[in-house]
């Protein structure tokens, strides 16, 4: 079933992206020779009015192949030849852009929809600030001195003496205590009942310190079709953020080892799909926002190359040398090829590493 998961990962991310400069490419009556989902031999193909349709073997990829784009080794180069005016370098530079932005903006809606569908439909799970136990960390202090979800923090009193009867969650937590080993005593209120527990800090591996393994409570909020808008968009915001500050470390040289390729793709989609179908679009969502930000980098073999290229053409009003733009794409291939090889040995030593 992971397999199953993966190929509908990529395909449906694939296919969206793809689908993107196909339909802008037609509203701009761009002619397209073939929409390909996938790379390699043809699984499966039909022929509509001018376009073909067509199933690749490998699902790790997919075009758009339009009349008047430069050929490359994957696509290959249209043979059809067409009016000046449908092919993509016959049509107004700010059109050809749209066309390279619209897998792009494609890929980014996506993700919003997904984040705002699943907010809408599951809402979300926030703190409350109040000094009450919420979750309880298995096997710490505090599960085994009996502290149960919902006690209520009365008063807790540290071998120094301080004594806090917190209003907040947060007021315990950022008690300024010298000693964060010393045995503290909470009281607790329970149905009406007092109940004394003495518990001492442990270093807990998964937080990095020493807790007694309380976290603080929580509540469900609903999430209205609105909301649900606004918040999708500020995830993928929060994700976008997060995915561009990496890719700008790996340009530095940081976080090599954090690259991962299609087996490590494979293994988090297998993970995420056995803890439901939620998680698994989840990953959906992020993935395609990957992509999108992944093809927005200006190499010239991807959407954010083409469109810088297409901005030297206006500046410098006259056409990039085809033979200079070909060899660029070649390179460009070329180090993708390398990126892809290097984060496949990547992954492969992190699975020996388990």
């Amino acid at each position: 079933m992971g397999l199953l998961y993966f190929v509908v990962l990529l395909g449906v991310i694939i296919f969206i992206h793809e689908f993107g400069h196909f339909v802008m490419a037609k509203l701009f009556h761009v002619y397209v020779g073939e929409f390909s989902l996938g790379m390699g031999p043809k699984l499966f193909s039909y022929q509509g009015k001018e376009t073909l349709y067509s199933l690749r073997l490998l699902p790790l990829g997919g075009f758009c192949q339009m009349a008047g784009e430069t050929g490359n080794e994957l696509e290959g180069e249209l043979t059809v030849q067409v009016e000046p005016e449908r092919s993509l370098k016959g049509i107004k530079k700010w059109k050809q852009m749209l066309i390279m932005m619209a897998g792009i903006l494609m890929n980014f809606l996506l993700a919003w929809v997904i984040f705002s569908g699943i907010f809408m439909t599951q809402g979300y799970t926030v703190s409350v600030d109040l000094p009450k136990v919420g979750t309880i960390v298995e096997n710490s202090p505090a599960e085994r001195a009996g502290l149960l979800e919902g006690d209520t923090i009365v008063q807790i009193e540290f071998s120094d003496g301080t004594v806090i009867r917190p209003q907040t969650f947060t007021e315990m937590s950022s008690a300024n205590i010298a000693d964060v080993t010393s045995t503290r005593i909470y009281t607790i209120e329970r149905n009406g009942q007092m109940f004394v527990f003495e518990l001492t800090p442990e270093y807990l591996e998964e937080q990095s310190a020493y807790l007694v393994g309380i976290s603080a409570p929580t509540e469900h909020v609903e999430v209205g079709f609105f909301q649900g808008l606004i918040d999708g968009a500020s995830q993928m915001v929060y994700v976008a953020s997060m995915m561009v500050q990496s890719i700008l470390d790996l340009f530095k040289g940081q976080n090599l080892d954090q690259i991962s390729g299609p087996v490590g793709i494979y293994t988090v989609t297998a993970e995420q799909a056995s803890l439901g179908l939620v998680n698994y679009i989840w990953l959906i969502a992020i993935i395609s926002l990957n992509v999108g930000i992944f093809n927005a980098i200006p190499l010239p073999i991807l959407d954010g190359g083409r469109v810088v290229l297409l901005g030297i053409e206006c500046l410098t009003g006259k056409p990039i040398n085809q033979k200079i733009e070909q060899a660029l794409m070649s390179v460009c291939i070329l180090l993708l090829i390398g990126l892809m090889i290097f984060a496949t040995g990547q992954d492969i030593l992190r699975l020996f590493a388990k």
